[in-house]
């Protein structure tokens, strides 16, 4: 079980200058933590200044890169052994935090997981309920929350998948997926939120398909054949059903049955061979 004497808290923060303070003020009222890091990622209304008054050390950014930016910095600038990483707008709680990092030790990764309740808007639940359902299909894993902010987890894990985590708002979706497919002992832990302070800085529509092709393109980086299957068991399925009924009605086959039946057969090998890439990728030398 990890101590809180061993963990860097990290929060990303633009534009928080109004949130920041109370949470890092009942962050250090809830555990001596090794150190609570604040990056600033290009904010304009004073939230470097308020972290550094409330005791906290701060990275900033010269301009605005994205909430994956500034995890990717503070997970690089981190010195614990362990890292905690967390909304700086009021959405969670100090307590929350110290149980997540309760459960490291038997866990490489414990995700804070929001109940259908604590998220904002009946639109944003059908996303992430989508979302989930599709991550659950890809990895093999049930995944009640896959994109909640809120998460503890080894520093080593995370800094072994830097090079995959985007700057835009998919590193928790990111984080999760990978660490499942490279078989390390991830925990969801359900947790509460609060309505956060201030206005979301995530666009429903344009971010939702980031966070689809992400979750696409980690699962195709270290399990090519949960994509690659079911899009060449569709079109042999279509080929052959088109083909056999050409051949009843017309008593021919049609050459776009053909078509389609060669295009399934290409898509299965080209799938094999990122398997095997895949495989040598993650079980060879690092």
């Amino acid at each position: 079980m990890a101590e809180s004497r061993a963990v860097t808290v990290i929060i990303p923060a633009f534009n928080e200058a109004e949130s920041i303070g109370p949470v890092l003020v009942a962050l250090r009222a809830a555990a001596p933590w090794q150190e609570i890091l604040v990056v600033d990622d290009g904010s304009s209304d004073g939230t470097a200044e308020q972290a550094r008054a409330a005791g906290a050390r701060v990275i900033t950014h010269p301009y605005n890169k994205g909430n994956g930016a500034a995890v990717k910095s503070g997970i690089r600038a981190a010195t614990g052994e362990y890292i905690l990483i967390m909304d700086g707008d009021g959405q969670h709680s100090a307590a929350d935090a110290l149980r997540l990092v309760g459960h490291l030790g038997p866990y490489d990764l414990v995700v804070g997981a929001r109940s259908s309740t604590g998220q904002a808007s009946a639109a944003r639940r059908l996303g992430n309920s989508a979302l989930n359902w599709l991550a659950s299909y890809l990895t093999g894993r049930t995944i009640p929350d896959l994109t909640s902010g809120m998460r503890a987890a080894r520093a080593s894990c995370l800094r072994e998948f830097l090079y995959l985590l985007p700057n835009g708002f998919s590193t928790p979706t990111t984080t999760t997926l990978a660490c499942l497919k490279a078989g390390y002992s991830v925990r969801f832990e359900p947790i509460d939120t609060k309505a956060r302070i201030g206005q979301s800085k995530i666009r429903f529509v344009s971010d939702g398909a980031t966070f689809f092709l992400i979750l696409v393109k980690v699962i195709t980086v270290f399990s090519p054949l949960r994509i690659f299957i079911p899009i060449s068991l569709a079109a042999f399925s279509l080929g052959a059903a088109y083909a056999l009924w050409t051949a009843l009605t017309q008593q021919h086959i049609t050459n776009s049955s053909v078509l389609l039946i060669v295009l399934a057969v290409v898509i299965f090998l080209v799938g094999l061979v990122s398997e095997q890439i895949s495989t040598l990728r993650s079980e060879g030398p690092r």
